[in-house]
């Protein structure tokens, strides 16, 4: 699941850019014909594990009120799911759950229970829970330092990240952010697909870099860690690390070109996408083709009925 690339010694640039071709500055909206694998979600195995999984649906579906928040939550501020919530609720999700807790299902219950009152009071939750807007964090973005772009060799999309890219300080909005963007990476699986290839460069950025590219204090990992490990199980397909500081310690040496093809990769990383971030032009057509595809999978949704635990293979048909 994981690679490192070889560490970069010389000169930094931001992006290599060949002028006598035209630049490319938006995400791609689907993985290529030429990626052959077809992906699958993993599906119930055994017998005894359908039967917890049907409890899991029964529960979610019985239950008329969850709570807004985290920790001590008063029952008289429990809300009944919206209908972004109950979508959420996939087939596939509560097979996540169920597995992160080894198909303990007292265990997977509370832990569900948990992240729909994360998502809620961090403001992810969808329609009247929605509060990280892409207007309230993409002053975070104007440099290109979180990307969604491409998809590797097994259709995951690929999020990019550039530490050496920081153009604000540590907060809170930083965290949001990385989330939204998230979030959207996973708007952009196809069917079939529900993880993720996280790209990480090291690289430092001097050109577009306002903000000492350190890394970030150990709280704000830890904080991003817990929501990564808790509310988003299964959800990490493969994860590339590129101009590592620390790279001679490690043991592995593997570019992101040899897991991701050329057509859906820039030329800094071996590819032969002509990049470069542009980010009038990138932010709103990004934003615009997520909002599509959540849209068409409403839409898919609700004709299927609107149900918890509705298979995310019909969920995501023609997105």
């Amino acid at each position: 699941m994981f690679g490192f690339g070889r560490k970069n010694t010389g000169p930094v640039k931001e992006w290599k850019v060949d002028d006598s071709k035209a630049v490319v500055s938006k995400t791609f909206d689907q993985p290529p014909t030429s990626i052959e694998h077809t992906p699958e979600y993993e599906d119930i195995e055994k017998e005894e594990h359908e039967e917890i999984y049907n409890n899991v649906v029964k529960h979610f579906k019985e239950t008329d009120l969850y709570p807004v928040k985290e920790g001590d939550c008063p029952k008289s501020d429990w809300k009944p799911l919206n209908k972004y919530e109950k979508l959420w609720l996939s087939k596939q999700c509560l097979l996540r759950y169920l597995r992160a807790c080894n198909w303990k299902q007292e265990e997977a219950i509370k832990r569900i229970i948990g992240s729909i009152a994360w998502r809620r009071e961090f403001g992810i939750g969808g329609g009247e829970w929605d509060k990280i807007t892409p207007e309230s964090v993409e002053v975070e973005n104007e440099t290109g330092k979180h990307l969604v772009f491409g998809f590797d060799d097994e259709k995951r999309p690929c999020l990019h990240l550039y530490n050496g890219k920081r153009n604000t300080k540590a907060s809170d909005r930083q965290i949001q952010f990385l989330i939204f963007m998230l979030e959207r990476t996973i708007d952009f699986m196809p069917q079939g697909q529900d993880k993720l290839c996280l790209c990480v460069d090291f690289k430092k950025y001097p050109e577009s870099c306002t903000e000492d590219p350190k890394v970030p204090p150990v709280s704000l990992g830890k904080s991003i860690l817990y929501i990564l490990q808790y509310h988003y199980p299964e959800r990490l397909g493969r994860a590339l690390f590129i101009n590592m500081p620390t790279l001679q310690k490690c043991k592995f040496d593997e570019p992101f070109d040899q897991f991701i093809k050329p057509e859906q990769l820039a030329y800094n990383y071996g590819g032969d996408v002509n990049f470069d971030y542009m980010h009038d032009e990138y932010w709103d057509d990004f934003v615009a083709k997520a909002e599509k595809k959540r849209a068409k999978m409403m839409e898919n949704f609700e004709k299927k009925g609107g149900e918890i635990g509705t298979s995310e293979w019909d969920i995501r048909d023609g997105i």
